[in-house]
């Protein structure tokens, strides 16, 4: 009877460790991941307080599965899907939260003089891009991931990436103007 006792506390001991080593390995990925994950979020949705929550929910769901993934996958990877998931569900919900205007807004006519005017120019141009095509284009254009890359990332094909990466430029050049691109 003893020897039951002390092989469920030897087992409990030993599952407490590998629980406190995955919890560390976790927390360390939260702190170097989560500035990176932040600024994704927001250049996909230009809402700070919207970003930090999908971060959060990303690292929620991550540490839900982390005892499965931890050692086997591709964290960067990983989490850059989850982020990229749960914009696309979060954008599916808010949807209908779209503001109709009897005119459109005007569009930028010429070069933005402060760095202020220039992150309000860009973000709206940006915002004028499909979820996909955002997500392409911050993916691959921001944090500079490679064509399959973002094609593992966001679960299409390589040239699918291409294909709407190359068109969603040319919407934001259209929209921007030739000389704005040039700067």
């Amino acid at each position: 009877m003893t020897d039951v006792v002390s092989s469920e506390a030897g087992w409990s001991w030993r599952w407490r460790r590998e629980r406190a080593a995955r919890d560390a390995e976790f927390a360390s990925f939260v702190a170097a991941a989560t500035p990176r994950l932040r600024r994704t979020a927001y250049l996909m949705c230009r809402d700070w307080h919207l970003a930090e929550d999908l971060t959060q929910l990303t690292l929620a769901k991550m540490y839900a599965s982390w005892t499965r993934i931890w050692r086997t996958a591709n964290l960067e990877a990983y989490s850059r899907r989850v982020l990229m998931n749960a914009v696309f569900d979060q954008r599916k919900l808010h949807s209908t939260g779209e503001v109709v205007l009897a005119e459109l807004p005007d569009r930028p006519e010429q070069r933005a003089e402060s760095t202020a005017d220039l992150h309000v120019t860009l973000m709206s141009a940006l915002a004028s891009l499909s979820v996909r095509d955002q997500a392409i284009v911050v993916l691959r254009h921001w944090e500079d991931h490679s064509v399959d890359t973002v094609a593992e990332i966001l679960g299409v094909s390589s040239s699918v990436v291409k294909m709407r990466s190359m068109r969603a430029l040319g919407r934001l050049r259209k929209l921007l103007g030739e000389e704005f691109a040039r700067s």
